[in-house]
């Protein structure tokens, strides 16, 4: 009788269960409030850098094809300006992860110019792979993005 009665007892005490229901739950909360942390900030090293391309092809395709031309649009994607001082826009980026690739028509006219980043890998704050000794858990990928845009001076200047 005496053991019924406290069993009974223990299962209507509810001190405790917001702490239990806490511990529960607050794992899921935080797994979950890092992945969005860390989608958040591949987007916006993503983003940026698909701007950088976009502007340093924006410069050459009103620009001479020449090799300072192309220094020139590095320097645009990696730094934000032609003259290539500062910080890189996204770190961890140099000119040599910039490939510029000219398609069609002649060397002195191409029909299109192709700026795209290579070889650039997102660095994660919470790499998962690292935290439980499994690469292949790893969130550190590659960035690629590219932008192609068509060669305004196609018409030989006279």
């Amino acid at each position: 009788m005496k053991i019924a009665r406290g069993l009974k007892r223990f299962g209507c005490e509810e001190r405790g269960a917001q702490l239990v229901e806490l511990a529960i739950i607050l794992p899921i909360f935080m797994f979950m409030f890092g992945a969005v942390a860390e989608f958040g900030r591949y987007f916006y090293e993503y983003t940026t850098l698909s701007k950088a391309t976009r502007a340093g092809a924006r410069y050459l395709i009103s620009a001479k094809t020449s090799a300072q031309e192309d220094t020139i649009a590095k320097n645009i994607v990696v730094y934000g300006n032609p003259t290539g001082t500062g910080t890189p826009v996204v770190k961890g980026l140099t000119p040599g992860n910039v490939i510029v690739t000219r398609t069609g028509g002649s060397l002195t006219v191409p029909q299109t110019v192709t700026v795209e980043i290579s070889g650039y890998k997102y660095q994660p704050a919470f790499d998962l792979g690292k935290m439980l000794n499994m690469p292949s858990l790893s969130l550190n990928v590659d960035v690629k993005p590219s932008m192609t845009m068509r060669y305004l001076l196609t018409q030989p200047l006279l």
